[in-house]
């Protein structure tokens, strides 16, 4: 029970322990003390249920899906995280930064969870990461072994994605310069342009 529980934990954690877009807007959120709660608790809730359906099963048939038409959705996704970069660059640029205190508000909740359920859904590593990787190593427990192994990997996801939310909240103080700000923004493009690359390879667009 404990070991399928803690190797759950420990594998969703190291695969989840990365800088990709989903992680990069979470801290930016963070920093901004943008509807922090509500953007972890989506993400974890978002990658726990992609964790559930591919322990369930799922994750045979998603598989040759992924296999068919992994091209177009490289693709895609890499023109998404491109187009998500420059406008990372744009806002570097322009320097009209507004300080954390009083852009805690300035974006709506829907409109914040909508561009993290893209972050979220359009990468196509989150399937093959949570669904595929974690729902096949999960066929080697048994009965209530396997739950507890789902209960360790979707408890990586909510710690994980509080801790980085809330730990980033911390660095607000930092955060009020505007050199802090486009350096900032200037990173995160970078980061989008490199997963944007890497996704276009993958899919053979370059």
């Amino acid at each position: 029970m404990l070991s399928a529980f803690l190797t759950g934990l420990f594998l969703g954690l190291s695969l989840i322990v990365a800088i990709g877009a989903q992680n990069a807007f979470v801290i930016r959120s963070g920093i901004l003390r943008n509807h922090i709660f509500y953007i972890a608790l989506f993400c974890a809730i978002s990658d726990s249920l992609l964790i559930i359906i591919g322990i369930a099963g799922i994750s045979f048939f998603l598989k040759d899906f992924m296999n068919e038409f992994s091209n177009i959705i490289f693709g895609f996704s890499a023109l998404w995280l491109f187009s998500y970069g420059l406008l990372r660059i744009r806002s570097a640029l322009i320097n009209n930064y507004i300080t954390a205190d009083n852009n805690s508000k300035s974006s709506s909740l829907l409109k914040a969870i909508s561009i993290v359920a893209v972050f979220t859904f359009v990468n196509p590593h989150v399937y093959l990461d949570t669904m595929i990787l974690i729902g096949s190593i999960s066929q080697q427990f048994l009965d209530t072994n396997r739950i507890y192994f789902a209960i360790g990997a979707c408890t990586a996801s909510f710690i994980w994605f509080f801790s980085i939310a809330y730990g980033a909240k911390l660095l607000t103080p930092i955060m009020q310069k505007p050199t802090h700000w486009r350096n900032l923004d200037l990173l995160i493009a970078l980061i989008m342009f490199v997963i944007a690359f890497n996704l276009a390879s993958q899919g053979n667009w370059v």
